[in-house]
């Protein structure tokens, strides 16, 4: 079991960069896998990208690839999702979430331990 603590967000204007962070607070990631999803005010959560516990990276589509990267810190504590170029289409509140093992990674129902979420707000 982990506990998974998120932090960041807020408002930017479009094209500024943000970065959220989510922790395991007095334990790790390391053999976790570690997803971030989204959700619009009335969308459904979206799969945004996935750290592997191996460290590699996955991302969703075209609309955040190139624009977002996941990374992990040495440790194995932190996962960061860096946010570069914004628009206002990304609008959403941001989860990070874990799990040990995955079959459908882009599914949320696959994960185990969820943040608190952080909204994220791009203004045009």
């Amino acid at each position: 079991q982990v506990q998974v603590v998120q932090s960041g967000g807020g408002l930017v204007q479009a094209g500024g960069s943000l970065t959220l962070s989510c922790a395991a607070p007095g334990g790790s990631f390391s053999s976790y896998n570690v997803g971030w999803f989204r959700q619009a005010p009335g969308k459904e959560r979206e799969f945004v990208g996935l750290s592997w516990s191996d460290g590699t990276s996955a991302y969703a589509d075209d609309s955040v690839k190139g624009r977002f990267t996941i990374s992990r810190n040495n440790a194995g504590n932190t996962v960061d999702l860096q946010m570069n170029s914004l628009k206002f289409e990304d609008t959403a509140v941001y989860y990070c979430a874990a799990a040990r093992r995955l079959r459908r990674f882009y599914e949320a129902i696959e994960y185990l331990y969820w943040g608190q979420g952080t909204q994220v707000t791009v203004s045009s």
